[in-house]
């Protein structure tokens, strides 16, 4: 009977494990394969060991795209992380029409990726934007967002930011979890506001932050969407040039299909190290309740 039940149980469970082997362990195999082969999609592949990443190692382009993805990352995680939590910290308060505010700042999030990109493109235009016209009529001379390599760079962390609805949303769950018998002991202790934010609230949340920032750390590095639309081909001078962009550009425009997949693979070990890296830096200053 037990047998039986087991069967039952695998059976049901057949067109989710059939689809993980279509769709998600094929590829992931076939692309590590495809990785060590001069691969074009559209002859068969052919093996040639290394020099897929060999070349990596040699590519300028490789290079300069890895460095444009780790700055943005480096820019845009903890701007957006800053924003997010001060956002929830916010919208935490019992004040008057607080659901409509809470709707009002996830909102941006549901914009889909390609609007979002279209709309900043008249937002940042260097001439007639939006944001231009409000710096010239206070006085000021605004630089060339979309134009300058520089400015470029900053204008895709400024779009990263304005889009943390989601971790908003997850670090607003996170505090409705906190104690309000430890702000109360910290408030007989004389504890300041941002006394109890720096000493309650973030040690409390400190698992909701390390959860988002590993989760924003992976998208950051996978960042495609709105740097292609708004800087095809990585404008200006390639300073926008994304990893995942010059990946797309050997898979589809090349045809080079094994070099795709052994950059793809450069990625998963990005991503996994430093997710690793986040989880030991976790057990020094993640709080959790049990401790």
């Amino acid at each position: 009977m037990k047998r039986r039940e087991g069967w039952v149980g695998v059976l049901f469970a057949m067109p989710w494990i059939l689809g993980f082997m279509v769709f998600m362990a094929y590829p992931l195999l076939f692309s590590l394969y495809a990785s060590f082969t001069n691969f074009s999609v559209l002859k068969p592949p052919k093996w040639i060991g290394l020099d897929n990443f060999t070349e990596l190692a040699q590519d300028e382009v490789f290079h300069q795209s890895l460095w444009n993805t780790f700055l943005f990352v480096l820019g845009s995680v903890p701007l957006a992380t800053v924003a997010a939590i001060s956002l929830a910290l916010l919208l935490n308060l019992k004040i008057k029409g607080q659901v409509y505010y809470r709707t009002l700042l996830f909102l941006p999030t549901l914009v889909p990726m390609v609007a979002q990109a279209t709309l900043f493109l008249w937002i940042f235009n260097g001439e007639h934007g939006l944001l231009n016209e409000g710096l010239r009529s206070v006085g000021l001379i605004p630089p060339n967002w979309l134009s300058d390599p520089t400015w470029a760079k900053w204008t895709l962390v400024a779009i990263a930011t304005w889009g943390c609805g989601h971790a908003m949303v997850i670090y607003l769950a996170g505090l409705q979890d906190v104690p309000v018998s430890l702000y109360e002991a910290a408030e007989l202790d004389g504890a300041s506001a941002w006394g109890k934010t720096r000493n309650v609230t973030l040690p409390m949340i400190s698992p909701v932050i390390m959860f988002n920032v590993i989760m924003s750390v992976i998208g950051a590095v996978q960042v495609f969407a709105v740097p292609q639309v708004m800087f095809p081909g990585g404008a200006p001078a390639r300073s926008t040039y994304m990893f995942a962009m010059y990946l797309y550009d050997n898979a589809f425009q090349n045809q080079r299909m094994g070099y795709a997949s052994a950059m793809a693979w450069v990625m998963f070990v990005l991503i996994l190290v430093l997710t690793l890296v986040s989880l030991r830096l976790s057990e020094r200053y993640v709080h959790y309740g049990s401790n």
